[in-house]
């Protein structure tokens, strides 16, 4: 452990990706009290609608005089929920199918592996859509599809390793003296397997957060007037030329954070990989 974290320390593109991502748990974590005003309180004044960014409110105000600032803090919380339970949802189908067909093997593995590939025949986005086009546009809808639809590559990530690992002198030594299935796979094999699994974790959080946002742009994601990055920038483009904070800061924060966990993904999967440090 003590030699990962020096590893990413080193890497100057790990730590500002780590960086980042603390920064805007922070963020969510405390965003009643960073808030300044009501993220969904409402003034059609003139003179506070569509306000540049100013000492009042730091990121100026939308197109219903709501605070900018307050609704990018709390957008935070949404985009990282959704992240986090979608990819929840996908390591739990993900890691249980990738370690039942890679250590049954035979004619498991040749089901489950059919499965995953009549999943990855439909093109990711286009059945999300009509998937949430059929449902109706709701967060909790949002997050579990995402999940549903995301366990492909990771089944196939943890097969793969199985199929390597559930040969290795120790598994066999396990079997040998009586451990049942679960524990060999489970206690034995699975930990070995995890440097994988880690990274496309991180990718695929990131992965999640870019698609809810572009799901809450079209309308079948986050639903005004719950703040999302997304919808804040699919508000903002009707006001391009005349308020350019609606679309340029939510753009910027969906940027950022998805680069960052990007490139710790890229850093762990060097770190972890031997092969790559070579």
């Amino acid at each position: 452990m003590n030699d990962m974290f020096k590893e990413i320390v080193k890497n100057k593109q790990v730590l500002f990706g780590v960086v980042v991502i603390l920064f805007m748990f922070i963020v969510a974590l405390f965003a009643p009290v960073l808030a300044t005003h009501d993220p969904l309180e409402l003034d059609l004044s003139a003179d506070v609608r569509l306000q540049p960014p100013s000492a009042e409110h730091i990121f100026g105000t939308d197109d219903m005089g709501r605070d900018l600032f307050s609704r990018m803090v709390y957008g935070a919380r949404i985009s990282l929920s959704v992240g986090f339970i979608a990819v929840a949802i996908m390591l739990v189908i993900g890691v249980t199918l990738g370690v039942i067909a890679g250590y049954y093997g035979k004619w498991v593995d040749t089901l489950i592996m059919r499965l995953v590939e009549i999943m990855m025949c439909f093109p990711r986005f286009y059945l999300i859509l009509m998937i949430l086009a059929f449902l109706g546009p709701s967060i909790i809808y949002v997050m579990i599809v995402i999940g549903l639809t995301s366990w492909t590559g990771l089944t196939r990530l943890v097969r793969a390793e199985f199929l390597s690992l559930r040969e290795r002198e120790y598994a066999i030594a396990a079997k040998a003296l009586g451990a049942s299935d679960m524990r060999i796979a489970f206690r034995h094999i699975l930990p070995n397997a995890l440097a994988p699994v880690f990274v496309s974790i991180t990718l695929s959080l990131g992965g999640a957060i870019l698609l809810e946002s572009g799901l809450s742009f079209l309308g079948l994601g986050v639903q005004i007037p719950t703040p999302s990055w997304g919808n804040i920038i699919s508000t903002g483009r009707f006001y391009i030329d005349s308020a350019w904070w609606l679309t340029v800061i939510p753009g910027l924060s969906i940027l950022l954070t998805v680069l960052s966990f990007y490139l710790v993904g890229e850093g762990l999967r060097v770190i972890l990989d031997p092969r790559m440090k070579r």
